[in-house]
């Protein structure tokens, strides 16, 4: 994996050249921190470890306010690592947007989808509910209905769509495309939805 840590500003839309409206996200991009840098003799492995968005010191343990001091840097909120990275840099040195992306690439979006709490099968499970009649009950309109047999296997299989919580999963979307990089503001435009809510993390790969 190879990409930089961000965060979701929120949704827009840009005109093509044929003069289609494209729906886009904005994604602040960084600038994304080396804090560690990491080897095949020292660590069994080559990365590098990088950080995004100013913490608190207070909120910072001990441990951390080292390891960020070490690479001297300020804390940092969010931290992950590029495995066999393909641009070689030392800690404290920043990643910024040009490094990695340029207008045209496809990308990958890793994000904490929203979070809906218990819901239902109809709207967790796309069930047909509210406009396909059942049989005259006046109050099934969005039940599950039948969840399995009788008398053998006298259970409910794993697996049952039913109702539960609904949201809040890591997801990761695909073949998304850079539209548009602003380097001056750390800005960068994706054509498409990428998952969570405006100014929560995601990641984007190549």
């Amino acid at each position: 994996m190879n990409g930089l840590i961000g965060k979701k500003v929120g949704m827009t839309s840009i005109y093509d050249a044929s003069g289609k409206n494209i729906a886009c996200t904005v994604v602040e991009m960084g600038p994304n921190v080396v804090t560690q840098v990491k080897s095949a003799d020292n660590d069994g492995y080559s990365a590098l470890q990088i950080g995004y968005g100013e913490a608190k010191m207070k909120r910072t343990s001990k441990s951390l306010q080292g390891h960020f001091e070490k690479a001297g840097t300020t804390p940092k909120k969010k931290l992950i690592e590029i495995r066999n990275p393909e641009i070689s840099k030392n800690a404290g040195e920043e990643l910024n947007i040009e490094d990695y992306f340029k207008i045209g690439d496809m990308v990958r979006a890793v994000g904490t989808s929203k979070g809906k709490g218990f819901q239902g099968v109809v709207k967790r499970h796309n069930f047909g509910g509210v406009g396909q009649s059942t049989h005259g009950q006046h109050n099934r309109l969005r039940a599950p209905g039948s969840i399995g047999a009788s008398s053998y296997p006298s259970k409910v299989f794993k697996g049952m769509r039913m109702a539960g919580r609904m949201g809040g999963d890591q997801v990761k979307v695909k073949n998304l495309k850079v539209v548009n990089i602003f380097p001056e503001k750390n800005l960068i435009i994706i054509k498409g939805a990428i998952p969570g809510h405006k100014g929560s993390f995601v990641i984007i790969e190549k």
